[in-house]
């Protein structure tokens, strides 16, 4: 049985920030594996993490929730802020792992000259 095509494009706008997350992981899984050069599979590394924090993000989103500040009595109507601070610290690993790669990189240019992988083809 065929879906039509109205439906699935009705779902993918409704769900606009999923289709987001799907587009950057497979952006990013693409770039790290399809590319002879280490820059542009860091960048892809890059964007696929971008696409994994954003979706634990949409996760912990709740649409009409305030701060966890105010009383006790409106418990289930507050934001859990644990997937929030969580990624807030995968982003500092992550920009702390861009830099360390792109110094990495940087040596392998100036001990190799370049900073494609010239051995995947030898087989």
């Amino acid at each position: 049985m065929l879906i039509p095509t109205a439906t699935v494009l009705e779902l993918a706008l409704s769900h606009g920030p999923y289709l987001l997350f799907v587009v950057l992981i497979v952006i990013g899984t693409y770039t790290m594996l399809a590319n002879r050069n280490f820059l542009k599979s860091l960048v892809g590394l890059y964007v696929f993490q971008s696409g994994i924090i954003l979706f634990f993000i949409m996760v912990a989103f709740r649409d009409q929730a305030t701060l966890p500040i105010v009383d006790k009595d409106k418990a289930g109507e507050l934001i859990n802020p644990l997937p929030h601070a969580m990624m807030l610290t995968a982003i500092v690993v992550g920009v702390a792992t861009l830099g360390v790669g792109l110094s990495i990189l940087r040596r392998i240019q100036g001990e190799v000259g370049t900073i494609e992988d010239k051995f995947k083809d030898e087989n």
